[in-house]
């Protein structure tokens, strides 16, 4: 398949999936690596000897002295071989649908399409972050990768095409009944191999006709690129499956997207210090809702942050000032400025209304900060101006399940 110079590159590849009768999807899945603690991991690894945490999360085998990477290389190698993984036999797409139900209570669904996104050159344009990462050790990531020579999780891309959902809806609407599971959430991820020649050169020409926006994935994305050169460097610069990594492309809709905030918790501080009064140079002051789902609500009515401690709920709304000091129309850079003028404390970010209730009501904070979404207007004029928002600014919501497909990058 040919793309332009400046064109996202998205190809069909030959998928490794989970063979129903050996493994069926409810026991295979897992949730994307970096929300899985070590318990979480016990619970999947226990549903199922094929479970894909297995591979994504791996443990060392030390009966057989291997380290925690050969040991997933070991048992992907072992599952293949033994017809729990079964690799397709044509190259194809994933139209991958994801349906729920959101906080309110109102059904929803999420539906993109799985296949290999090529690896931007620096400052191509083609693929973009949506906001700043925070440091983290890219060096798991890449040893994974070394070992398997595997993307076993998809990174979560969004389209700034129109029309991909539809396209997507069209290439499956003759397929019948999808592959399909429910999480431990209620979630149900369902999926159709599409290999159709004509759908697939629909689905890759919208996908290149915009760029791509990183929504989850930045370190893999990142990770990606760096194997994409130790590969060049040891092929004489030889194009190979390296190029591309695989990747869930969904169209930036709000009707596709569930968009939440990434909230603040705030611990640290000197007991001497009255953190409302501390705040009221960055905001006018209002008693609001203890309950954060109401909250929530007066927040969107009255343009405000919200502020939880174990004794007050208040609405917090920026004062002209601390709005001309934000470097973006958005909570987490006002937070961030209001923030910088408080005594020396410790942040932590934490999603979900309740969790953040949650924490301050155990004293595991001494205060929740809650902040309104970025829209999808945000996120679609942040991308077309090729600026980054604040680190933590979103939470995409549901999560992408590891284990639908793998995409071996064996040469």
């Amino acid at each position: 398949m040919c793309y332009a110079e400046g064109m996202p590159r998205f190809d069909p590849f030959a998928g490794l999936r989970y063979d129903a009768a050996s493994a069926p999807l409810a026991e295979v899945i897992a949730p994307p690596y970096d929300v899985v603690d070590e318990r979480g991991r016990a619970v999947l690894a226990e549903r199922s000897p094929y479970n894909s945490i297995q591979v994504e999360l791996p443990v060392p085998d030390e009966a057989r002295g291997l380290d925690r990477y050969a040991n997933a290389a070991a048992l992907l190698a072992s599952w293949e071989q033994a017809g729990v993984l079964r690799r397709d036999d044509v190259a194809s797409f994933y139209v991958y649908r994801m349906r729920y139900l959101d906080e309110e209570g109102t059904e929803r669904s999420t539906t993109g399409v799985i296949g290999a996104l090529g690896i931007d050159e620096p400052g191509g344009g083609e693929v973009l972050p949506h906001e700043r990462t925070m440091p983290k050790p890219k060096g798991d990531r890449l040893d994974l990768l070394r070992a398997c020579r595997t993307n076993c999780s998809p990174i979560w891309g969004l389209s700034l095409t129109n029309g991909l959902t539809a396209a997507c809806t069209t290439a499956v609407a003759g397929l019948g009944a999808p592959i399909g599971a429910e999480d431990e959430d209620g979630i149900s991820h369902e999926y159709w191999p599409v290999s159709d020649p004509e759908a697939i050169a629909e689905i890759a020409n919208l996908v290149a006709a915009s760029p791509v926006v990183i929504a989850d994935g930045h370190h893999r994305y990142e990770t990606a690129g760096f194997y994409r050169a130790e590969r060049r460097g040891a092929n004489a610069d030889q194009p190979g499956p390296y190029d591309t990594l695989m990747a869930y492309i969904v169209e930036l809709s709000p009707d596709e997207l569930q968009v939440q905030a990434i909230h603040r918790l705030i611990s640290g501080l000197s007991g001497d210090v009255a953190l409302l009064a501390a705040l009221a140079e960055s905001f006018v002051i209002e008693p609001g809702p203890s309950d954060p789902l109401a909250m929530a609500k007066e927040m969107a009515a009255r343009g405000a942050l919200g502020l939880l401690t174990s004794d007050q709920a208040a609405l917090l709304v920026p004062t002209p000032e601390l709005s001309a000091a934000a470097e973006a129309d958005l909570d987490s850079s006002r937070l961030d400025a209001a923030l910088a003028a408080l005594p020396p404390h410790e942040v932590a970010y934490q999603h979900g209304l309740r969790n953040v209730a949650d924490a301050v009501e155990s004293g595991q904070a001494q205060a929740g900060f809650l902040l309104r979404p970025a829209t999808v207007a945000q996120i679609a004029d942040t991308a077309h101006l090729g600026r980054r928002m604040p680190p933590k600014t979103t939470f995409f919501q549901p999560k992408p399940r590891t284990g639908i497909v793998f995409r071996s990058l064996a040469e």
